[in-house]
Parts: C-alpha cells; sequence; structure tokens
C-alpha cells in the first residue's frame, strides 16, 4: 500500500506550509530543519546523464550569480543531484523512510538537506531539474553571508502543465534575449509552458506582408527559443489568432475580401481564402514549434455577423455560426497532416453550451477570467462535462495599467488556480496583455511568479505566504523592503479605488487635468491623492533602501521598473494636486475681493523655478527617461515611439502653460493686470 503522507526522522516534525521556510512554490511536504551558515565552496555532483549535468550547471550559475564558490570538487556543501534508480538514492531514502510514490514519477522530488549535503532525487530529468530549484531556495544570502536551510522535502505539482502567455501583438515585441530570460525564469519557480502570443508578429514566408519590420519574431529567432527552452523543461506553445484579433493582417487591401467587415479584425468564415491563410501560416507553425500544443486563440470575435456572415447568423444563430468555423479550422489542419492539440480561448463557445458536443473532444477550452475570485463553474463545467479538456487562464491584470493591479492578480490567480483543480482543469496559462502598448514585462513578475506558485500547489496557495517570499525569492532581498514596497504599491491601487477613481488607469496618468473630463475624475483622484501619493512613493524609498543595503539584489531591472511603476502611480496623485494648486493661486491672485497688492510672487508658484507647471513638465521628463530605459532593458525598438509620443505631448502641454504664465507674469509686469485664467487654459474655480 503507498503512503499518502511523508514519512520523516523523528527529529525533523513535519511543518504545515504556513510555518515552512520561504520557498515558492512551496512543496507538498516540508519538515524544515535549522538554518546553518555556509562557509566556503559548494561542490554540486551528478550522473553522466546529460539532462542531471544540465541540471547541474544550472544550478551552479544561479548560485555563483549570489556570489559562492562552487566547484566539483569537495566543499564545505555537497549538493548531489541522483536519480531514484541509482544505489545511493535507494539507500537514502531507505534511511530516512521515504518513499517515491507514482504520481512523483514525472516531475516529483525528494530532498534530504543537511548542514553539510543537500541531496536530490527524482525519477525525471523534469524532477531533477525542479529539485535542485529548490535547492537553490534553501540558500539565502549573499557571498560570506549565505546559510542553508535543512530539511526534508517531498514534493510534486498539482497541475500538469504551469504556463505563461505572454502578448507579443499588442505593442511591446521582447528581444530574443530577454524571452530567454523569461524562460530560464519561470523554470526556476517550476512552470513548464511559454505561449508567445501572435496577431501579426510572427514573421511567415508565405504572408511576409503581415509582421512588422523589426517588430516579428523570425524562424531562426523561434527556433533558437525552442532550442533553449527544451533543457530548462519549458515547451514554448505558440498561439497564433486564427478568427479574430486580426486586424493587422486585414487592414492590407490584399487581405480585405477575407475580413468580416472591412479592414476589421474578424476572418469571415464563409469565405474559402480565409481557410487557406489559417492552413499556410499553421504549416509554418508547425514546422517551428515542436510542442505537442498550439494556440488557435479565437476568442472576442465581436464583429462576426455583422459583415459577411450576416445572413448566416441571421439564419443559424452566433453559436453554431462560430463553432461551425472553429470545427472546420482543426478539420482543416489535421487534413493537411498536424498532429497538434489545438488549444482555443472558451469564451465565445462557453455560451453555447449545448453545442460543445459538436466540437472534436481533443481539443483544449482554455477558459480566461482576469477580475473573478470565484464562481468559474460555469466557464469550466460545458467542456469537462462534454469530455474535453479544460486549461485555467487567469491575469496578472497589467493591462493598461500605470502599474500592475496585483489586488486583483493575485486573488483572481489563486480563485481560478485553486476551482480550477477543483473541476478537473489539467493546465493553466497565466496571462499577461498589452492593450494599449505601454506595458513592461518587468513590471509583472510579481503576478507570474504568484501563477507559477499556484498552479504547482494544491489547492488555495496563500498570499499572505507568497507577499513574504516573493523578494527573498526573486531579488534575493533579505530584509522584506521589497516585499514591504510591493504592498504599498497594492495600496496605492486600493486608494484610488476607495475613492472611486477606479484604479491606476493609464488614463489617469496622461488625462489632462484641465479637460473636461480632467476635471470630473479629479473630483475622485483628489480624494485618493494623498494616500495614494504617500504609499508611491513609499515603494520607492523602500527600494532604494533595500539597493542601497544589498546592491547585489538580483533583476535589478526589474526593479527600475517596480520603480519607474510607482513614480508614474505617484504622478496621478501629484498631477491632480498641483491642477488644483494652481487653480487656487490664480483664483487668488485674481480675485475682486483682494485687499492686497498683487505681486509677482503671487504668480512664482505657478510659473518659475519652483513653478507647479515646471514640476509637472519635469516630472513627466522623467517619466519618460525612466520609461525608456525600462523599454530598452526588454525590448526591440519597435513600437517604442507609439509610447514616447504619449510622453512628449504631455512635455509639450506643461511646457506650453508654463510659457504663457510666464507671459501672464510679463505682462503684469508691464501693465500691473494678470489675464483671467480662461485665456490661460485654466478654470476659473476648482469644480466641487
Amino acid at each position: 500500500m503507498k503512503r499518502a503522507c511523508l514519512v520523516l526522522i523523528a527529529a525533523l516534525p513535519l511543518t504545515t506550509l504556513a510555518q515552512a521556510p520561504r520557498l515558492i512554490p512551496a512543496p507538498r511536504e516540508f519538515a524544515a530543519g535549522t538554518s546553518a551558515p555556509l562557509k566556503g565552496a559548494i561542490a554540486i555532483t551528478t550522473s553522466t546523464d546529460r539532462d542531471d549535468k544540465f541540471a547541474a550547471a544550472n544550478l551552479a550559475a544561479a548560485l555563483k550569480e549570489r556570489g559562492a564558490k562552487v566547484s566539483t570538487a569537495d566543499g564545505a556543501l555537497r549538493i548531489q543531484l541522483l536519480r531514484n534508480t541509482s544505489a545511493e538514492a535507494k539507500a537514502l531514502l531507505a534511511a530516512k523512510k521515504l518513499e517515491f510514490t507514482a504520481e512523483m514519477k514525472d516531475e516529483g522530488y525528494v530532498l534530504v538537506a543537511e548542514p553539510k549535503s543537500i541531496r536530490v532525487v527524482g525519477a525525471s530529468a523534469a524532477g531533477v531539474f525542479y529539485g535542485a530549484q529548490t535547492a537553490a531556495q534553501l540558500i539565502t544570502g549573499f557571498g560570506s553571508t549565505m546559510t542553508v536551510q535543512t530539511g526534508v522535502v517531498r514534493d510534486w505539482p498539482a497541475m500538469r502543465w504551469r504556463g505563461f502567455h505572454d502578448d507579443l501583438s499588442r505593442g511591446p515585441v521582447p528581444t530574443l534575449e530577454f524571452q530567454k530570460h523569461i524562460v530560464r525564469t519561470i523554470a526556476a519557480f517550476k512552470m513548464n509552458a511559454y505561449s508567445p502570443y501572435f496577431e501579426q508578429t510572427l514573421a511567415y514566408n508565405s504572408d511576409p506582408l503581415v509582421g512588422p519590420p523589426g517588430g516579428a519574431m523570425t524562424h531562426e529567432q523561434v527556433k533558437e527559443l525552442v532550442a533553449y527552452a527544451a533543457p530548462l523543461h519549458v515547451d514554448i506553445i505558440p498561439e497564433q489568432e486564427a478568427f479574430g484579433h486580426l486586424h493587422h493582417a486585414l487592414k492590407y487591401e490584399i487581405y480585405n475580401q477575407v475580413a468580416e467587415t472591412p479592414h476589421g479584425h474578424v476572418l469571415a468564415p464563409g469565405q474559402p481564402e480565409s481557410l487557406n491563410i489559417i492552413k499556410r501560416w499553421f504549416a509554418e507553425i508547425d514546422s517551428l514549434f515542436p510542442s505537442q500544443f498550439v494556440h488557435l486563440g479565437a476568442d472576442e470575435t465581436f464583429e462576426l455577423g455583422k459583415g459577411q456572415t450576416k445572413d448566416a447568423v441571421a439564419k443559424d444563430g452566433m453559436g453554431p455560426t462560430y463553432l461551425k468555423f472553429l470545427g472546420d479550422i482543426e478539420r482543416s489542419l489535421r487534413a493537411q497532416g498536424s498532429k497538434k492539440k489545438f488549444l482555443f480561448w472558451a469564451d465565445i463557445a462557453e455560451k453555447s453550451p449545448n453545442l460543445v458536443s459538436s466540437l472534436p473532444q481533443d481539443m483544449v477550452a482554455v477558459a480566461w477570467n482576469y477580475w473573478s475570485t470565484s464562481g468559474f463553474e460555469k466557464s469550466l463545467t460545458p467542456f469537462s462535462g462534454s469530455g474535453m479538456q479544460t486549461w485555467v487562464a487567469p491575469g496578472v491584470s497589467n493591462w493598461s495599467m500605470t502599474y500592475p493591479d496585483n489586488n486583483t492578480a493575485l486573488k483572481n490567480i489563486q480563485g481560478f488556480v485553486r476551482d480550477g483543480q477543483k473541476l478537473g482543469a489539467s493546465g493553466m496559462l497565466n496571462t499577461s496583455w498589452g492593450d494599449d502598448g505601454e506595458e513592461i514585462f518587468n513590471q509583472t513578475w510579481y503576478g507570474v511568479v504568484f501563477g507559477a506558485a499556484a498552479s504547482w500547489q494544491k489547492g488555495e496557495s496563500s498570499i499572505p505566504d507568497y507577499q513574504k517570499s516573493y523578494g527573498l525569492q526573486f531579488h534575493g532581498d533579505t530584509t522584506g523592503k521589497i516585499d514591504a514596497a510591493q504592498q504599498h504599491l497594492m495600496m496605492a491601487h486600493a486608494a484610488l479605488s476607495k475613492a472611486g477613481a477606479g484604479n491606476g488607469h493609464d488614463f489617469l496618468y496622461w488625462v489632462d487635468p484641465y479637460s473636461s473630463e480632467g476635471m470630473e475624475i479629479a473630483k475622485k483622484v483628489r480624494v485618493a491623492a494623498p494616500d495614494l501619493r504617500i504609499h508611491a512613493e513609499s515603494a520607492s524609498v523602500l527600494i532604494a533602501q533595500a539597493r542601497r543595503m544589498q546592491p547585489q539584489l538580483r533583476e535589478q531591472d526589474a526593479l527600475d521598473a517596480m520603480d519607474m511603476g510607482a513614480r508614474r502611480m505617484d504622478l496621478i496623485g501629484m498631477k491632480f494636486q498641483f491642477a488644483d494648486e494652481i487653480m487656487k493661486a490664480y483664483a487668488t491672485a485674481t480675485d475682486p475681493a483682494r485687499t492686497t497688492p498683487v505681486t509677482w510672487v503671487d504668480l512664482s508658484d505657478i510659473s518659475g523655478i519652483n513653478g507647479r507647471l515646471q514640476t509637472m513638465r519635469e516630472a513627466y521628463v522623467l517619466g519618460r527617461e525612466l520609461y525608456e530605459k525600462s523599454w530598452r532593458a526588454e525590448n526591440r525598438p519597435y513600437w517604442m515611439q507609439n509610447v514616447i509620443a504619449r510622453y512628449d505631448t504631455a512635455i509639450q502641454l506643461w511646457w506650453t502653460r508654463s510659457q504663457m504664465a510666464d507671459a501672464a507674469r510679463r505682462e503684469f509686469s508691464r501693465t500691473r493686470k494678470i489675464p483671467p485664467p480662461e485665456r490661460m487654459g485654466i478654470p476659473a474655480s476648482i469644480p466641487k
């Protein structure tokens, strides 16, 4: 009879996950020992197996990054990577009364950490690799301050597929080197799939017009990424939209005949050439991506029935028309020899649950929801009830955000993955989107890594435990300051939400506070501004303190992006506060009831060396510089100028206003009269 629980030596009582050291993901079973200082070199040994040698080299590189001395000779700490079939592994398991059960075979591992040794046992290359990642997390600190957490781990994942979906089509397109960094990093947190999302950013030989110059992955780059990911046990799963979201192809006249509406974003199902285009694209995908999966997209086909298929939808209904074309896509790709398992977004099909059975049952329905914390049954049961495999797709809530809204993201990921496990989902595809083209990937790691934890861990993952572990395991921060900074940014979002101003949407960052829309928004933002700014500024202070105290912190570009996001959040509050202060100062200077003479000093707070208008211009200039730095750290130059143009427009707006204010001061010097505020583009009074 197989034992379901870890049998441990008496000296190491079983701990709960809440008591366990700060590991991401938290191991399924962990008996913690003591923490011991590490003095001297680390020796890493393994078998001659190629995969295990790679795992050893990968572990060595991670430890060297933390200032450790690593050798293959004897050291103060010896790390062994073993297969469970080896005599040494069998002896270890027997001595510690540990059992390697069937559910651990594919990706599970056993780890025994003692003051002078860490031994990892896996039945597969993936299991050995994941055990090595846990070994790395048990060693904290830097250089001479390193410590080793001892204990016994028995661990395996709750979900077979644990992936991240990366939008490459709405603006930023990462460099190949940054994509490798993403793959390497998610692998360290035990994720095993990376899904680049393509609308127009995969360079097709068959349709070269679609891929923008400098903004599309070439065949050579795809092959290099796939080869890089393989030994890291990360499957590269391509998603090419095959129904909707194709405006960047359909905007060209040569494709207009297959558009549901002229130059729209949905392929017309009734057009034979629609299937021909799909077949051409996916034939190239099949030749490039060896994954068993390919994602067809097929979500948000809002234009369906409004153009070429209007009569068909009127006759047969929206659901049947949609599902028929989705089935046609599957059959066409099968007919040309594709052996892939086809993923598709489930949002349209779930509205016609009685018709789901008409789809091929070997397809995989990916249900997406980026805001809810419960109630996911309706998104999954129409498919699981018909025997179709399902995955869940929560989101990191970064799209159109000044900084990701992790209040929403963490709870959404927690709830959707928890319920997905209960309802039999075999995979998770955590998602990032770039709706307005401004998103910086390095700001999303908080949500990305929590997705890794939630999909590996069984049941509901603890957000508080994760928030105590992230800074240590992602950045190497032993002070807790990075964790505190992330929580301050969450509180900054919450301040806006509490005031009814939504959250840190990019719109709030760019809107002119003196526009009619901006004046309405100001009524809510001014309530939130003090708390918003205190939390955003506190985040920047904590990041700076952590970096000063620990110059060796990892993921420095992500810290830059985090600080940049905090400063963007702060500017939202500053802008509306300063807009009010400018209006108040101008109203005071031009008040007919004023009894004291007006002087140039009365206008200096508006425009001058310390004037609010100059400060706003300077804030957007700094924002531009920091944003461009973060962009270039991860992305190709393609598309960046679309965002820089927004900065330049904002800078010009506040520069023009400062020039107008300076002219008003000069006019006052000549005439002793101040122009009315309307002439300056300043409202006469603060609206209530």
